[in-house]
């Protein structure tokens, strides 16, 4: 396998790992993807129909590390670009 995809799929592991909360037995996933969406506007909070569901201790500092280690693994500025016309 090339270099370049064992790193790329390095990159992608670490991601998940933090957005769906590995580290935490999985209890803050549907939070971290909600935290995603929410900072690109795509929502306006992280809140679940759980209420105890909730980002994980340091989850949201763990989601700012992959954010700004990885930047070409995000879509940011394609949501950017088009969240006005999603928005309607």
């Amino acid at each position: 396998m090339p270099d370049d995809l064992l790193a790329k799929n390095a990159m992608v592991a670490d991601c998940n790992s933090v957005i769906f909360d590995v580290a935490n037995g999985f209890a803050g996933c549907i939070p971290g993807c909600h935290e995603v969406l929410r900072r690109q506007g795509l929502m306006r909070s992280v809140h679940c129909l759980d209420a105890s569901e909730q980002l994980s201790p340091r989850q949201a500092a763990g989601i700012d590390r992959i954010a700004a280690a990885y930047p070409e693994l995000n879509d940011d500025a394609f949501v950017r670009a088009n969240l006005g016309r999603w928005r309607g």
